[in-house]
């Protein structure tokens, strides 16, 4: 009985572990982050995670946080749905893309460089996190 409950259990593992390494592009992380979900998804070198706040306040957020990280070269595009700003944050090509999804929950996405840094874009989240509870 005790070895048909291991051999259950090192299936389980075996096939969590296989499906895991499957899929390379999708990594999925957990993170406490203030007014976020908690939970990164890193998917095609973007990060994603969703806010607990309207697109326009994420909109404000971001654009304190590529403020407050010398941004430049900063190119809004504003949509009903969303949108995406793209700047040039310590020399590297940073896109923010907003989605909305419901009344008080956006979805951000951001990719650092042309493949993505899935260290700087946590950062950055965690900067646009700080500035939402700031407010």
């Amino acid at each position: 009985m005790i070895r048909r409950n291991r051999a259950v259990v090192a299936l389980i593992l075996l096939a969590s572990c296989a499906s895991l390494c499957g899929c390379p592009l999708l990594v999925v992380t957990g993170a406490a982050v203030a007014g976020g979900t908690g939970t990164y998804y890193y998917v095609e070198g973007e990060m994603r995670t969703d806010y607990y706040f309207s697109v326009n306040g994420v909109w404000s957020a971001v654009e304190k946080t590529i403020a407050d990280m010398k941004g430049r070269d900063v190119e809004p595009d504003k949509k009903t749905d969303g949108g995406k700003i793209v700047a040039v944050i310590n020399d590297e090509k940073v896109t923010f893309r907003f989605k909305h999804k419901d009344t008080n929950l956006t979805t951000l996405g951001i990719r650092v460089g042309t493949m993505g840094n899935e260290i700087a874009s946590r950062v950055i989240h965690d900067r646009v996190a700080d500035n939402l509870v700031k407010k």
